[in-house]
C-alpha cells in the first residue's frame, strides 16, 4: 500500500504509527489530552488490527512501572501521558534510563497545577528535563507521526537503548484535524528491525538489574549514564537522516528558517514555531531582517547546532513556554545562555515567557517580541524577561 495523504488528529496520527511499528506492549492510564491516543490504541488492538497487550493500570505511576517490566523482558513499549501523569510518572522515569530501557512515550504537552489547567504549554516538559530520557519536540502532526516512529528506531539502537519522549502540543495538536501522509506499513517495518534488547530479564539465564548502588559505584554509574544520553546525539543525527532517506521528510536537532542574513533571531520549540514563521515572513515582506531558530532536540542538548544555528547574529530572543519559579525564569532560556556562555562573540538574549495555561500567541504578539529584539540591537537595554500578553 502507497502512502497516502488524508486528514487525521494528530492523536490518531500517533496511535496509528504506534500500530505500524508493531508495539507490543501498550500500558497507559487516560488522561486529558492524551486521551485520544490511548483510546485508539485500545481500539486497534480490540478489533484486532493491532497484536499487542493493551494493560489498563489504575494510575501513571503503575503505566510506568508495567513499561519497566515489559521492556525488561524484551517487549516493545509504548505509553504516552500528559501534565500531572506525566509528574506521577516521575519516581520511575528516572528508572528506565538508569535500566537502558526504550520506552517510547508520547507526551501531549500541558499546563501543571496549579491553578488547575487542562490547556497546552511547556511545563510538564520542563519539569522533567533531568529523567536522562532522549526528548525531542514535534511541530505539527506529520512531525508527531514520523517522529514517533523514528523514536522506536532510535530507542532501540544498541548504540543508544534509552527511552524517548516525544513532545508535541495539547489541544494545538492533539485535537486538531491537520493533513497527514500516513506512510506504508511495509515501509514502516524496513525501517524498523525487529527489536533485540541488550539485555534482557530470563529466569533460564538470570541477571541483576536495578541493584543498590552503594555510594562507591553510584558516581561512577552517572557519570556513565551522562555518558551514553551525549553520545546518543550521534545516532540521533544518523536515524533522523536515515528516516528521511526512507520517507522523503528530514528533521534535525536545531531548525532555522530565514537566518542566512537575519539582524536578530527569535528562538521556539513546538506547534507556535508555525505561527513565528508566519510572523517572519510578514517582516521579510517589510524589509525587515529577521530569523527563527526552532529548537527540535531538548536532550541530548544540541550545543554545536545551536551555536551554528545562531552564528554572529548580534541579539536572540527566547520564547519560553514554562517558568522556573525562584530561579532565571525561562528554562530554555538558561539553556541557551549556558550553551553560549563560552562563546567569545555571543548574542544578547532576551527572555520571553509566553502561551503559558494555553493562553493565546498571535501574530500581533511575535511582532511585539522583534520590536523588542530590534530595540535592544539598536542601543536598547536588555530588558528582564517579559511575560507576553501579561494582563493588568
Amino acid at each position: 500500500m502507497a502512502a497516502k495523504k488524508i486528514g487525521m488528529e494528530a492523536s490518531i496520527a500517533i496511535a496509528e504509527a504506534v500500530g505500524m511499528c508493531d508495539a507490543d506492549i501498550i500500558s497507559a492510564y487516560p488522561i486529558t489530552p492524551q486521551t485520544h491516543i490511548v483510546e485508539h490504541l485500545s481500539e486497534l488492538v480490540a478489533d484486532g488490527k493491532l497484536h499487542a497487550n493493551f494493560v489498563p493500570v489504575e494510575s501513571e505511576h503503575s503505566a510506568m512501572s508495567v513499561c519497566c517490566g515489559t521492556s525488561a523482558v524484551g517487549a516493545r513499549t509504548y505509553t504516552a501521558t500528559a501534565s500531572q501523569g506525566l509528574a506521577l510518572m516521575h519516581e520511575i522515569l528516572f528508572i528506565v534510563p538508569a535500566l537502558r530501557l526504550p520506552v517510547v512515550m508520547s507526551v501531549a504537552n500541558r499546563s501543571l497545577s496549579g491553578p488547575i489547567s487542562i490547556w497546552n504549554d511547556h511545563s510538564d516538559a520542563m519539569a522533567e528535563r533531568d529523567i536522562g530520557w532522549v526528548q525531542i519536540f514535534a511541530e505539527n502532526a506529520q512531525e508527531a507521526l514520523d517522529l514517533t516512529i523514528w523514536s522506536f528506531r532510535l530507542a532501540e539502537d544498541k548504540r543508544v537503548s534509552l527511552p524517548t519522549i516525544v513532545n508535541f502540543d495539547g489541544f494545538i495538536l492533539s485535537h486538531t484535524i491537520e493533513p497527514v501522509v500516513m506512510p506504508d506499513p511495509e515501509a514502516v517495518q524496513a525501517f524498523l528491525p525487529p527489536y533485540e534488547p541488550i539485555q534482557r530479564l530470563d529466569i533460564d539465564k538470570p541477571i541483576t538489574m536495578g541493584p543498590v548502588g552503594i555510594p562507591d559505584i553510584y558516581t561512577e554509574t552517572h557519570k556513565v549514564q551522562q555518558q551514553v544520553l551525549t553520545d546518543a546525539y550521534g545516532p540521533i543525527v544518523e536515524t533522523l537522516d536515515a528516516f528521511g532517506e526512507a520517507f522523503g521528510r528530514y528533521y534535525k536537532p536545531v531548525e532555522t528558517y530565514k537566518t542566512e542574513d537575519a539582524e536578530v533571531m527569535l528562538l521556539t520549540m513546538g506547534a507556535l514555531s508555525e505561527t513565528a514563521m508566519t510572523a517572519v515572513d510578514q517582516r521579510r515582506k517589510r524589509g525587515q531582517k529577521v530569523g527563527l531558530v526552532r529548537l527540535r532536540l531538548w536532550r541530548p542538548f544540541p550545543f554545536a547546532d545551536l551555536k551554528a544555528a545562531v552564528g554572529k547574529v548580534p541579539v536572540l530572543g527566547v520564547m519560553d513556554r514554562a517558568m522556573s519559579f525562584g530561579g532565571p525564569i525561562g528554562p530554555v532560556a538558561s539553556e541557551v545562555k549556558a550553551a553560549l556562555y563560552h562563546e567569545k562573540q555571543r548574542p544578547q538574549v532576551v527572555e520571553f515567557i509566553a502561551g503559558l495555561g494555553g493562553r493565546d500567541v498571535p501574530i500581533s504578539d511575535f511582532d511585539g517580541m522583534f520590536d523588542t529584539l530590534f530595540a535592544v540591537r539598536d542601543g536598547g537595554e536588555v530588558p528582564e524577561p517579559t511575560m507576553i500578553g501579561l494582563r493588568e
